[in-house]
């Protein structure tokens, strides 16, 4: 079975239409770049980049891709870009992506987040030509016990916060369009491959949301300020963002050659001894960045935020031949490194970003 050492991905989408939403964001401009590296034409859909530092910007990314600033949730205007493209792949990463904001936004999370999907694959049933679509939902998809014991694929669905509950909606959604317009059994008719991926907890150079630990840290050491620690005990299965890309590319490449095999959902995040607790990581990045200082305030009348979560990926490294690159502190080094590099050299920031993709080079053990 071919996996990202073995399988020549420049092959696969060299030349190829792909129609990626959520482009303007962190994950989205990582992957609008790797895509281009092996040759892709993109178009991308989203909303504008929020800020000059995005990493959209940083990467020139309008001049990467055909860019559509459009809301998910406008379904006309999203299916009129997707059939006047005509893409071969469709990676779906638009969403409302924070827990805390879903508290104070519940609807409009749950309309871009479910709404939004269902949105696309609309558009997907007027396609008249095979596409291999990949939807991104999240690790936090599960209704989590904060047990030991990680989750798998088959595992119930849940989510307490809006965000988590609007992400498993969506797994719903696609689950539902799946059987109900691109069933396997009716293949030769409609010739969509479609599949979920789950992955959380990514951290990696241009992430500049709020209320995520990596950027909270780096803004508080870029102004001498100590970082504050919410939940310092809280357990995530960290992995660079470089990480899923490589199984969602890898996965659109085997649907696109196997659609019946590589259907369904997948779990994508590191090996279960490189789950840490927050706290671990804020000390490993002020070690990485050589200097900061962190405080645990006490904090009261919070919203609720998980505090174990951890994703069996069995099912990726066995049927997909996918498998984590780097240990949690390598994958930490890699993201101080990007910004520790961003804060000396920002004209030479997208050298130094296509070098770090350029650097994920799969090994055999």
């Amino acid at each position: 079975m071919e996996n990202l050492v073995t399988m020549d991905l420049q092959a696969t989408y060299q030349g190829k239409k792909v129609f990626l939403t959520g482009h303007t964001g962190f994950k989205g401009a990582w992957l609008l770049q790797w895509l281009r590296l092996l040759g892709a034409e993109v178009k991308g859909y989203a909303l504008a980049p929020e800020q000059a530092e995005d990493l959209y910007n940083l990467l020139a990314g309008d001049t990467l891709c055909e860019s559509v600033i459009a809301d998910l949730r406008d379904a006309v205007r999203l299916e009129q870009e997707i059939l006047s493209f005509q893409p071969d792949f469709i990676f779906h990463l638009a969403a409302q992506p924070l827990v805390r904001l879903s508290y104070e936004i519940p609807a409009a999370t749950f309309t871009v987040n479910a709404i939004g999907t269902a949105h696309v694959l609309d558009a997907v049933r007027k396609l008249a030509k095979p596409c291999s679509v990949v939807l991104i939902t999240t690790d936090k998809v599960y209704e989590n016990k904060e047990w030991l014991y990680p989750y798998r694929e088959t595992d119930r669905l849940g989510g307490y916060d809006p965000y988590s509950a609007s992400k498993a909606c969506a797994e719903l959604v696609i689950n539902s369009y799946t059987q109900s317009f691109f069933n396997p059994a009716t293949f030769e008719q409609h010739q969509k491959g479609i599949a979920s991926a789950r992955a959380g907890n990514v951290i990696g150079g241009g992430d500049w949301a709020k209320d995520r630990i990596i950027p909270d840290i780096v803004r508080a050491l870029r102004t001498s300020q100590p970082v504050t620690v919410r939940n310092p005990q809280a357990v995530r299965p960290w992995q660079h963002v470089l990480e899923p890309l490589g199984g969602y590319l890898l996965l659109g490449a085997q649907l696109a050659g196997k659609p019946l095999e590589y259907g369904g959902s997948w779990n994508f995040g590191p090996y279960a001894e490189d789950n840490k607790v927050v706290e671990e990581l804020v000390q490993a990045a002020l070690r990485i960045w050589g200097s900061g200082t962190y405080e645990k305030p006490v904090l009261t009348g919070q919203p609720h935020e998980a505090g174990l979560l951890k994703l069996d990926i069995s099912k990726a490294v066995s049927q997909l031949s996918w498998k984590p690159q780097y240990t949690a502190d390598a994958a930490i080094a890699e993201t101080l490194h990007w910004y520790k590099f961003y804060q000396e050299e920002p004209a030479a920031i997208q050298q130094f970003t296509i070098g770090q993709i350029n650097a994920f080079i799969p090994h055999e053990d």
